[in-house]
């Protein structure tokens, strides 16, 4: 297994313990191991089980420690129990990353209840249900952070995705009110919206549309993941002790 590439930026997070979801693959596993690289203890969340071993081997790879916490989001009691045996075991949580997230993308007249409701469980509720958990803990202890994966499609909005849109959308207005409810106990609620970022998804699209992608972009290039971990790596670090309620786009320009 090759190691994760470095992101040019560092913070101190040596004694932290922090929770990711949707840490299997793509943006989860790279926020993952940044703050793992980091010196945070990092809980690897998600469903597929294999997956998330992958990424704690990627962890350890770069000297990190990790744990796998095979969870399905939108299970409220799972949710808690989950928060709060971590918070025990380890003895704090500091940083909670909501990035789970799924697609069922459909035009509105041809969507399913089925297909709304597993996107707003998942991608919304589940960011609820971990906030909710996590900042229990983090209002206890007067230290947290907390960062939320929204998108540029929750700021553009994007025609087949009204179900994910409104979600991200939702992540968003999320972040901005609770980021109120909690300053004043030193927890801080901040959200990064990527762009197009490099991904088994945006390469099944296919060289044609991505090169027509490419062009919308000012930076003339998809994003990597390991750009969206630096994002959450400073949000989620000290020095970012003063942002909150913020949005931090990463998308090359696109959205302008």
């Amino acid at each position: 297994m090759s190691a994760q590439p470095t992101i040019g930026l560092s913070a101190n997070l040596t004694g932290h313990v922090a929770l990711v979801t949707g840490a299997s693959r793509g943006l989860g596993k790279a926020i993952a191991v940044e703050l793992a690289r980091n010196g945070a203890t990092v809980a690897c969340v998600g469903r597929d089980v294999d997956k998330l071993a992958e990424t704690v081997a990627a962890i350890e790879l770069v000297g990190g420690k990790g744990e796998a916490f095979a969870c399905n989001v939108q299970e409220r009691k799972t949710v808690d129990v989950l928060v709060d045996n971590i918070s025990k075991q380890w003895g704090r949580l500091d940083i909670l990353v909501n990035n789970a997230g799924v697609t069922r993308d459909t035009l509105l007249p041809r969507m399913s209840d089925e297909q709304w409701d597993e996107v707003i469980s998942t991608n919304l509720t589940g960011a609820f249900l971990f906030a909710r958990a996590a900042s229990r803990h983090m209002m206890m202890a007067k230290y947290g952070r907390i960062i939320n994966v929204s998108s540029v499609t929750g700021l553009i909005g994007n025609a087949g995705q009204t179900n994910y849109a409104a979600t991200k959308a939702g992540l968003i207005g999320f972040t901005r009110s609770l980021s109120r409810e909690l300053a004043g106990r030193r927890v801080t609620i901040n959200a990064v919206a990527p762009g197009f970022i490099e991904s088994d998804m945006t390469k099944a699209l296919g060289p044609v549309l991505l090169e027509e992608a490419k062009k919308r972009i000012p930076a003339k290039r998809l994003g990597t993941a390991g750009d969206v971990a630096g994002a959450v790596l400073f949000l989620a670090s000290p020095a970012a002790a003063y942002v909150t309620g913020q949005v931090i786009v990463v998308d090359g320009g696109m959205t302008g």
